[in-house]
């Protein structure tokens, strides 16, 4: 009976597996198709007349590259600019006392509840008037710290033991000092976790660019531009699907890439900042 119960459960895990993977592997397959085969047999797993036009029209005959550029350039920026404010902001909100910390964390909590959608007008008018349009400033300083950042690496250094600090005090180091040396490194897991949201996120971003660098194409991130790919007709009403599931695929990698290496820490990162004393 037992056996027989874990063999069901498995069956029931690969379904749902090949459930999740198969987006994954039609998109694939659908890069090596044609448009007018993407259109007769949508999902059909494998391409019936392999073609490499897709791949061909991405790598060669677009700015690919150059958005590839810019979207590592901003997303590194942003990320290292993320890391280092939002653990100064939850280190102060964790550790430090001074009066309206209470107040300033439920303003954090209340940003996590704005859709970022909202923010999109508001955001562009403070970058106008501040001359940041068509800028990597622009693109950067806007993704520089966020409130789920400080969230979690609040409550990760919650988390941690405050005699360190106590000792750290004792032997002369100051707020700086104790934070960035002896906190910190503690402080890793979190880091981790942070790094891998951030990444994610800011690889991901669209409405940003969306509203900063339209004007410039040499500031054109990945989503900005995949955006821009294969459309044709009245409208854009016509879409070259192989060609925008071929760029696709090509920005999935990186983000794949840095979860398989740091999952693990992932993992621990967020259980830690779970948890409190």
């Amino acid at each position: 009976m037992t056996a027989a119960r874990k063999a069901t459960g498995y069956l029931v895990l690969t379904a749902f597996a090949l459930m999740f993977l198969y987006p994954f592997v039609l998109s694939l397959a659908s890069t090596f198709k044609s448009r007018a085969e993407v259109v007769a047999h949508p999902v059909l797993p494998w391409p019936l007349d392999p073609s490499s036009r897709a791949w061909e029209n991405i790598l060669v005959h677009s700015d690919f590259p150059l958005w590839t550029i810019n979207s590592i350039l901003v997303t590194v920026a942003a990320t290292l600019l993320r890391l280092f404010l939002d653990s100064l902001a939850g280190y102060s909100l964790a550790r430090l006392r001074w009066r309206g910390r209470g107040l300033v964390f439920t303003f954090v909590l209340g940003v996590l509840a704005v859709p970022p959608i909202v923010l999109t007008i508001p955001r562009f008018l403070v970058l106008k008037e501040m001359g940041l349009l068509n800028s990597y400033a622009g693109l950067v300083l806007p993704l520089a710290v966020d409130a789920v950042g400080i969230f979690i690496m609040k409550q990760f250094f919650e988390s941690l033991p405050p005699e360190l600090e106590e000792a750290a005090r004792i032997d002369g180091a100051n707020i700086f000092q104790t934070f960035w040396r002896i906190v910190l490194p503690l402080a890793r897991p979190g880091l981790i976790t942070l790094t891998i949201l951030s990444f994610q996120g800011t690889w991901n971003e669209f409405l940003l660019p969306l509203i900063v660098v339209r004007g410039d194409p040499d500031l054109w991130t990945l989503p900005f531009g995949l955006s821009t790919l294969g459309r044709g007709g009245a409208g854009g009403q016509s879409f070259d699907y192989p060609v925008m599931l071929a760029g696709s695929m090509l920005t999935i990698i990186p983000l794949a890439i840095v979860f398989v290496v740091l999952q693990r820490f992932f993992v621990r990162g967020i259980a830690a900042g779970a948890v409190k004393g």
